[in-house]
């Protein structure tokens, strides 16, 4: 079977890819395996200088690897070279703090000695999506590899130049063969190596749907798993806002990747009080943004990467507008490209405020108090994050403590960090990636009791 990727600016096929065989997926676990046998017991200096061999790898070939995610999922040039130099950074921080987050844990008990220490898990499966096609791996890959695991990459179909292109950043920094393998393989094939003992845990970032059915399998088979689902994170606006810092944060947050991102804000919501502020400064810099050829150096926005997604797109904004949202700008797209879209009065209960808005499209609802955009913040099914803007950090105090999300961002966009850790609640998902947090998800923590009478 062939899966063709296509450009989505000019709708073209870039290229053609060969889906591996039941056959060599088996040779490819077994090389898993082998390899962990051996990388487990590599000295932790040696790792970090493989991992520092792979963040220079991805420096020295950054604008060919941003070059190819712009051609396979559309985003801006500027924003695919940002993305790969971030990778780079990930590598860098857990080649530098693996060691310290993996050391031997003492605890004193009735034992002469007793210590936790951190143990490799084996061969860890990551089912990742297209948006951030370089991110999504490396901050899954360089702390799993840190630790002493191995990786199988299962990467959207639309991206499987770049799957290659990431295996070749190892390959390429010295690590062993099999520490590292893109499959280029089918969504049900996922559930038969899952299902196969070599492999130890999952990790997905994707749908909702999609991470059901992998912690369903998973669970089957009793594996641990990470999942990085959907978000509809709240952007709020208190009263005693910068609202100049505000406006500005706020059109990066939802328009960036032509907002196809999980942690995007997608519901703003707004103290009445300066509502009408926001919105006129809001509108004036969103309807500015030039949408086009995403190589164009000149372009803020690029097409969606599938027209399907255009589709869900168009179809959510329909349904929120015959359900009284009023569209301040955009609503309009041809093919690939939805122009970036700004409704107000939207409510719970439609369409752009229940679901997310993969797409650029900002919905605008009106708070009349904290209490209220607090609780319309919580008003979701999702969990990712919240950001908040006020310049009294007491006031802003309530979002941090009673907010539902996995992060709180005050006076900024919601974004992921090596240094902190990344993930959700409620369907957002579960476990954390990034920081000291997400390393130690894909490891045993081993209790280790030395009673009296030893050397």
């Amino acid at each position: 079977m062939k899966v063709n990727s296509i450009n989505p600016y000019t709708r073209k096929v870039l290229e053609e890819f060969e889906l591996i065989s039941g056959e060599e997926i088996a040779k490819k676990l077994d090389t898993a395996d082998e390899t962990f046998r051996q990388w487990r017991l590599i000295a932790f200096a040696e790792r970090s200088q493989k991992m520092l061999n792979a963040a220079a790898v991805l420096q020295e070939n950054k604008e060919k690897y941003a070059r190819n995610i712009t051609l396979e999922m559309g985003k801006t040039l500027k924003e695919s070279v940002a993305e790969v130099e971030k990778c780079a950074w990930a590598c860098e921080y857990y080649a530098n703090h693996a060691a310290s987050f993996l050391e031997d844990e003492a605890i004193g008990t009735d034992a002469s000695r007793s210590y936790v220490r951190y143990d490799p898990l084996g061969a860890v499966l990551a089912v990742m999506p297209w948006n951030f096609p370089f991110w999504q791996v490396f901050r899954f890959a360089a702390p799993a590899l840190m630790a002493g695991n191995v990786c199988l990459l299962k990467h959207a179909s639309n991206v499987f130049r770049c799957a290659l292109h990431i295996e070749e950043v190892f390959v390429k920094a010295g690590f062993p063969q099999g520490a590292f393998q893109s499959l280029l393989i089918d969504s049900d094939q996922v559930a038969d190596i899952i299902d196969h003992p070599i492999v130890k845990a999952v990790t997905l970032t994707g749908s909702e749907k999609a991470g059901a059915s992998v912690a369903s399998r998973a669970g089957k088979n009793i594996k641990k798993t990470v999942l990085e689902l959907g978000g509809s994170n709240a952007f709020v606006v208190l009263p005693d806002a910068d609202l100049e810092l505000a406006v500005e944060v706020g059109v990066q947050a939802r328009m960036r990747n032509a907002g196809q991102s999980c942690i995007a804000a997608k519901r703003f919501i707004l103290s009445s009080t300066i509502a009408d502020d926001f919105m006129k400064a809001f509108k004036e810099k969103v309807a500015a943004l030039k949408v086009g050829d995403p190589l164009d150096e000149t372009t803020d926005m690029g097409p969606l990467a599938k027209k399907d997604l255009a589709d869900d797109l168009e179809d959510q904004v329909n349904r929120s507008i015959e359900a009284g949202a009023k569209v301040v700008c955009g609503a309009k797209r041809k093919d690939n490209f939805y122009l970036p879209t700004i409704l107000a009065e939207v409510q719970p209960g439609m369409a752009a405020f229940d679901e997310e808005l993969f797409g650029p499209v900002a919905a605008i609802t009106i708070a009349g108090s904290d209490d209220e955009a607090l609780m319309l913040a919580n008003t979701s099914n999702f969990g990712l994050g919240i950001s908040v803007f006020s310049q009294s950090e007491a006031r802003a105090q309530p979002f941090i403590q009673l907010s539902d999300d996995g992060a709180v961002f005050i006076n900024g966009l919601v974004k992921s960090d090596p240094r902190l850790p990344f993930g959700g609640t409620k369907r957002s998902g579960y476990g954390r990636e990034l920081s000291s947090h997400g390393i130690r998800e894909f490891v045993n923590a081993k209790t280790v009791w030395i009673g009296p009478g030893q050397a």
